[in-house]
């Protein structure tokens, strides 16, 4: 677990999790610490899962399976966002990065066995359909620069397409953009600069020529289709069985 000093918070996350109205069985830190190039005015994002009671998913009433709240603390802005164990789950078997880039998140508050077993289960989810995802929010990315000329969505557009790329040639989730940098793309020497640049301004212009950024996104998106031709990751995932026990176990178990 991570203690509280290495984010830019004084609260006590793992109060804040305990405060919860159903048990959680993880919650991690995402966001811009994830990604490795937070400022100092970047919201702390948690992630994670809860876990709804037997009775709450077998009535007649539908029950909320995702919670989110934000709160000031200490001048930080706090975000909180869990899924119901069954509906995360889903989302794992959706080839969905997001979810298990959470899951994964070197920066855990608060953990449990079942996230430990979902952890070790996670590689049996991951296929090479995964860089759809990653092509996708690269893509949503650029275009929200291109109308914003903000430095943050193009620091996540470099940083999607160098995890996909990753992903597809190791399949080993990786969400730190200066780590990515340094093991993918170390021709891209103005990286450290834009990172260096976000954590002044939380949301700056890019210091930097768009026809350049243009032509190395686009040989990116080269990169990470040639890596989705050459993986050797699955078609569709392996672990379907073993999460369905896992969910039932953990609900019955309560």
């Amino acid at each position: 677990m991570i203690a509280d000093a290495q984010l830019p918070t004084a609260v006590d996350l793992t109060s804040v999790v305990a405060a919860e109205p159903d048990p959680l069985l993880f919650a991690t830190v995402s966001g811009a610490h994830l990604y490795g190039f937070p400022s100092q005015d970047s919201d702390v994002d948690l992630r994670g899962v809860h876990l709804l009671p037997a009775e709450a998913l077998v009535g007649l009433r539908e029950p909320t399976q995702t919670r989110s709240r934000m709160w000031d603390a200490n001048g930080v802005e706090m975000d909180l966002v869990t899924h119901d164990l069954r509906k995360f789950v889903r989302l794992m078997l959706r080839r969905n990065g997001y979810v298990l880039e959470q899951l994964l998140s070197p920066f855990v508050v608060h953990t449990s066995q079942a996230h430990a077993e979902l952890v070790a289960l996670a590689p049996g989810v991951i296929t090479r359909h995964h860089a759809h995802h990653y092509r996708g929010f690269a893509g949503t990315q650029w275009r929200l620069h291109e109308k914003t000329g903000e430095l943050k969505p193009l620091l996540y557009a470099f940083r999607v397409l160098l995890t996909g790329i990753h992903l597809m040639r190791t399949g080993e989730v990786q969400a730190d953009l200066p780590t990515l940098h340094r093991e993918v793309a170390p021709e891209l020497g103005y990286l450290p600069d834009l990172i260096a640049a976000k954590a002044a301004a939380e949301h700056g212009p890019a210091p930097v020529r768009r026809t350049q950024v243009a032509a190395d996104l686009d040989a990116l998106h080269v990169l990470l289709d040639e890596a989705q031709d050459a993986s050797r990751l699955p078609d569709a995932p392996t672990a379907y069985d073993a999460l369905h026990d896992l969910v039932v176990r953990a609900r019955l178990e309560g």
